[in-house]
Formats: C-alpha cells, sequence, structure tokens
C-alpha cells in the first residue's frame, strides 16, 4: 500500500509519498518519493494576515503537482495539513476550499494542539521513561510537549516561529508566556532533557558534523553553531555553508528559540531525532490502514 502525505507549513511545503511493504504481518515504510518546496506562506500572512495573489497562484501550482505525483503513484490513502500560516490567514479556507474544488486535493487546516500530537506521537516512539521536553518549532508555531514516563504530561501551542520573527516583533511576548508556561510544568521533573525538531534543529545537527548514530546536542554545541552561524553574511550562509536561502535566514531565529526553551526547563543537552510532520501524519495514515498490524522501522 502506498500513502502520501502533505505537510504546509509556514516556511515550506513537504510531501512525501511511502510504501508500505508486508511480509510475515509486519509493515516497513519505504520512501519513494521526497519534495519540499520552499514557498514560505507566512511571509505574506504574518504581515498582511492573508495570502497574496502571487503565492495563491504558486500554492496552486504546487498543490497541482502534488496531486499528479499522488495519481502517478497511485496512493492509496493521503492527508494533505496546513499549519499556522494557513490557520491565520483571511483566506486560508477559501484557497483550500478552491484546491479541493478545481483539483480533488482535500486539505485539512489544524490547530496547534493537533499538530503537535500528531509530531508528539512518533517523537515519543523514540523516548524512554525518562523526563522530556519536546520542543517543535517551525515557521509559525512553536509546540512544546512535557514527557515522563513515556507519556505527554502537558502541551501548548505557542505563536512563535523562525519565519514569524522575521515579519512581526509579536514573538516578543510570546517568548515571556514560553518562559511562564515551560517552568511551570517542568519545575517538579528532574534532569529534563530536551527533544528537538524541525528543519533548523536537524540543520544544526548536520552543522556540527557529529555522527548521525548519536543523535545527542549539549547547549555548548549549539551556542558553538550560533556563533559560527552568526560570523556569516546571509550570502555566505547561502554560498559557504550552502544553506538553501528559505533556510539561511531563519536558522539563528529558530536556534535562539530552541536555545529559550531549553533554558526554562534548565535542559542541558536536546536530542534530535529526525523526524517532524510529515512522520506523524504517515504514523496516522499507517493506523487508520493497519490498526491490527505490527510497523518495523
Amino acid at each position: 500500500m502506498k500513502l502520501a502525505a502533505i505537510d504546509i507549513g509556514s516556511n515550506a511545503i513537504r510531501f512525501q509519498v511511502t510504501n508500505v511493504i508486508t511480509y510475515n504481518d509486519t509493515h516497513t515504510f519505504k520512501k519513494l518519493e521526497y519534495v519540499r518546496f520552499p514557498l514560505r506562506l507566512g511571509q505574506d500572512v504574518f504581515k498582511y494576515k492573508e495570502i497574496g495573489p502571487k503565492k495563491e497562484e504558486q500554492f496552486f501550482k504546487v498543490m497541482h503537482a502534488f496531486k499528479l505525483l499522488i495519481d502517478l503513484y497511485e496512493v492509496d490513502d493521503y492527508y494533505a495539513c496546513a499549519t499556522s500560516a494557513m490557520r491565520e490567514s483571511n483566506n486560508g479556507h477559501s484557497i483550500a476550499e478552491r484546491v479541493n474544488q478545481l483539483l480533488g486535493l482535500k486539505i485539512h487546516i489544524i490547530d496547534g494542539n493537533k499538530e503537535a500530537h500528531l509530531i508528539n506521537k512518533v517523537v515519543m516512539k523514540k523516548l524512554d521513561a525518562n523526563n522530556y521536553l519536546h520542543i517543535d518549532v517551525g515557521g509559525g508555531s512553536t509546540e512544546l510537549n512535557v514527557i515522563s514516563k513515556g507519556e505527554k504530561q502537558h502541551s501548548k501551542s505557542f505563536k512563535m516561529g523562525s519565519v514569524r520573527t522575521l515579519e512581526s516583533d509579536a514573538h516578543l511576548i510570546a517568548l515571556q508566556a514560553v518562559t511562564d508556561w515551560t517552568q511551570k510544568y517542568t519545575k517538579d521533573f528532574e534532569n529534563v532533557v530536551a527533544v528537538g525538531t524541525g528543519g533548523n534543529i536537524n540543520k544544526v545537527f548536520d552543522l556540527t558534523g557529529r555522527d548521525k548514530n548519536d543523535r545527542t546536542l549539549s547547549v555548548t554545541d549549539i551556542l558553538d553553531i550560533q556563533d559560527y552561524v552568526s560570523s556569516f553574511s546571509l550570502e555566505q550562509r547561502e554560498h559557504q555553508l550552502q544553506l538553501n536561502p528559505d533556510r539561511a535566514d531563519v536558522i539563528l531565529p529558530a536556534i535562539s528559540l530552541y536555545l529559550h526553551a531549553m533554558k526554562s526547563a534548565k535542559c542541558k543537552k536536546i536530542i534530535v531525532p529526525d523526524v517532524g510532520l510529515k512522520d506523524g501524519l504517515m504514523h496516522m495514515l499507517y493506523e487508520r490502514n493497519f490498526t491490527k498490524l505490527d510497523i518495523k522501522f
């Protein structure tokens, strides 16, 4: 069976097709296609409260391309979801409806709690019974989850993200809210370890050059990368560090958000498991199609 996930974020749109291979009542995921398109819907929304005509037409073309891929791969089930940019846009729902009517592609505009739930569900599969603060920094929102003994204890979505910080000063208020919430809900837990998801923290890990079998970074590791990236101009980040243009300008704001949340919970290290919303969507699709069988990663 083939499954497809579309993650419509504030900075980029991600599309993945996965083949679920069945053998002896065990299912294995095999990635067949992955596309990331840097549309940056949040650039319009966080400034003007709506998606402008140019980005709307670009968005429609991207969705058309993904619908063609879904048809060409003969996908059995798919799920397309949009997060903070489209849910805050005055015309987000009308654009999603236009895509559905003209292309037959349904887009679910989900709230921050569902977004956090989908990501956290796949993250928790990789954790033990210790205490964790899961930090997911996106383009327009940041989701925090306090996890202990293999269970989610507390969860909160904040209007604070890497793209939003470029377009608005509103994140300064959100920073204090993150501090207050995190301190309140982690004060009773000892030795909290951060878990970071999102494209920017994965890029931070890549820049360290660390062994991919040990995906743990210390606060010092992150601070070193922050200083290193800061030493380059925006143009140098693209040419010398080989960062995509839509990564080069948001990586430093994102690093600051991760460090802020970690400091609030007194985390000394962060695990970077290299999973995200698209992985959560794949697991959701798996569960609704294969609820009685085991899965192998």
